[in-house]
């Protein structure tokens, strides 16, 4: 998973006819942008396999997974600085080990753990450019996932000799990713990737921030960028995969454990915090619509909870598009409000 946190460097003037020496590194400083980088994704992880975990049994595709994410020192703008700052010989080592997961349930994969071996794979192997190069690190939790698959399950070999042996359990077959910039959260289909700006790190609630995350996770477990694929993406489609996604929140939530009425909470908040005007009205309802949308959906995920102790959105949640096909259902009536988009 791309992890591309931007350390900051100090430049030599450009017309200086001699440069004077550059400032020393602090490395306590770059440490600490490192660590606030590292907090957001705990965070993102923790709540995103939160969330895909209590969803396994209803999604259309799982994957074995233990919750682990690496860091690459070669993801980021300064690998020796980075390097240096965090202490490393080598370039790959623990990043997070997601909340509940098999990898921090057993208690070795600690932050910044330094790790030589992926089973019998060696990550240094792999080539790397000078700088900013995540393609290395998508190919080690690829090679993660591949082995996970293949034996059910892996040993991972620190630099200090250790050895953990880490057995998976089902989850929803999405990755979740931070980016050391920007201010989107979209979803392609197999990930969910979160620019490290976007408002909702700001939420204090877990389960409000769970609704953001949700609504992406939904893009995916529904199939909308195959289905977009298929059928064009168009504004009158976009509207009703948008609005899947809304609805589904609520369910995603309650399996996980979260109180589905912070889907609304979410909605409310963000569209009269973050309206962005005009140029979404064509592809998404107003967002008092929207949550106005989600409401209707809490009261029947809270009957089933109830009941079945369980919201089986398999079986239960309406669709507005046929997965197979077109839309089933014509588009409602727009909000006068503005429209807005997580």
């Amino acid at each position: 998973m791309r992890a591309l946190a931007a350390l900051l460097l100090v430049a030599a003037p450009l017309h200086a006819s001699t440069p004077p020496p550059s400032p020393p590194i602090d490395h306590a400083a770059e440490r600490a942008a490192i660590g606030r980088y590292q907090d957001a994704d705990q965070r993102l992880q923790d709540v995103g396999w939160t969330l895909a975990r209590g969803n396994a049994a209803f999604c259309p595709r799982v994957i074995p997974a233990i919750g682990l994410q690496l860091q690459d020192m070669a993801s980021y703008s300064a690998p020796g600085i980075a390097r240096r700052a965090l202490g490393f010989k080598g370039d790959f080592a623990v990043q997070t080990a997601a909340r509940g997961s098999p990898a921090a349930l057993s208690g070795a994969f600690t932050r910044n753990r330094e790790v030589v071996l992926l089973e019998q794979f060696d990550p240094h192997s792999v080539p790397a450019r000078e700088a900013m190069d995540w393609t290395r690190l998508v190919r080690a939790h690829d090679h993660v996932d591949a082995t996970l698959a293949e034996r059910g399950g892996i040993a991972v070999t620190f630099a200090d000799g250790a050895i953990a042996r880490v057995t998976p359990v089902p989850v929803c077959a999405t990755r979740f990713e931070l980016m050391g910039d920007g201010s989107k959260a979209v979803a392609d289909g197999a990930r969910v990737v979160i620019g490290i700006d976007f408002p909702a790190f700001r939420y204090p609630e877990e389960d409000v921030f769970a609704a953001v995350l949700g609504h992406e996770l939904g893009h995916n477990v529904l199939g909308h960028d195959a289905w977009l694929d298929r059928n064009g993406r168009s504004d009158r489609n976009v509207r009703h995969i948008e609005r899947e996604a809304d609805r589904i929140i609520p369910w995603l939530l309650a399996n996980a454990g979260y109180d589905p009425e912070a889907a609304v909470t979410f909605m409310t908040r963000w569209g009269s915090k973050h309206d962005a005007g005009l140029r979404l009205r064509l592809s998404h309802d107003g967002w008092d619509e929207r949550a106005k949308g989600i409401a209707a959906e809490v009261a029947q995920v809270k009957a089933l909870m109830a009941s079945e102790g369980k919201a089986d959105w398999r079986r239960h949640f309406r669709r507005e598009i046929d997965p197979s096909g077109g839309v089933l259902r014509k588009p409602r009536g727009r909000s006068l409000r503005r429209a807005v988009a997580p």
